[in-house]
């Protein structure tokens, strides 16, 4: 039986290895998981016991087949509980990280599976990121962040890279949301900070916001 702390590290390990894709040090864990490297070596351990992971001491720690798909079942559920929180129940887009962390540990697979046809398969949950299909796959859809876009582009906001409460509420209060079509009117090459367009409004943008914006030229 997987505990919810074994849960978590897998989902740790899976996003900071992009997926499962790469090598994770152990320090990169720790400072996800805000504990002491120690730690994170002893659970590293004892996951990989369970074939959750492979490890490698001074080599990283990466996902086995067996915790990708535990890894991208947990996604699966948190994310389709943000659209569910957020299309059913009205929370804002900054309100449902904490509670999904939550309600993902829920281990019933029939709920999950009615939740999701309840929502008409969605693809993707309320902050753009995929959401894996039930055999653990992602569609991804090609977006780069704003701050890779040049001068007279026009783009569509697609998701966020920072999903904090504090980001979001900054693209709320600037009528920013996924959907929203913006044009790149200059970038400056002093301080990387860009002027852009939404619907009449110019306004500049840091580079910080615009390193965790993801757009979609159109």
């Amino acid at each position: 039986m997987i505990t919810l702390t074994e849960e978590n590290y897998i989902k740790a390990i899976y996003h900071l290895g992009k997926y499962g894709a790469n090598n994770v040090s152990t320090n990169a864990i720790a400072k996800e998981m805000e504990t002491k490297a120690s730690s994170v070596t002893d659970m590293v351990k004892k996951l990989s016991e369970k074939r959750y992971v492979d490890y490698k001491k001074y080599q990283g720690v990466t996902l086995t087949k067996k915790g990708k798909e535990v890894a991208a079942n947990i996604v699966r559920k948190h994310r389709l509980w943000e659209v569910f929180l957020v299309e059913k129940l009205n929370f804002s887009w900054d309100e449902v990280h904490e509670v999904a962390e939550q309600l993902e540990h829920i281990k019933s697979k029939k709920l999950i599976s009615q939740l999701d046809a309840f929502l008409e398969h969605p693809t993707h949950d309320p902050h753009g990121d995929p959401i894996p299909d039930e055999t653990g796959k992602i569609k991804k859809i090609d977006k780069i962040l704003l701050s890779q876009a040049e001068t007279g582009d026009h783009c569509i906001c697609v998701g966020v890279k920072d999903s904090s409460s504090e980001f979001l509420k900054y693209l709320d209060k600037n009528n920013i949301a996924l959907g929203t079509e913006l044009n790149v009117l200059h970038k400056e090459p002093f301080d990387n900070s860009v002027t852009i367009k939404v619907n009449t409004k110019e306004f500049i943008i840091s580079n910080m916001i615009a390193n965790n914006l993801f757009v979609k030229i159109s």
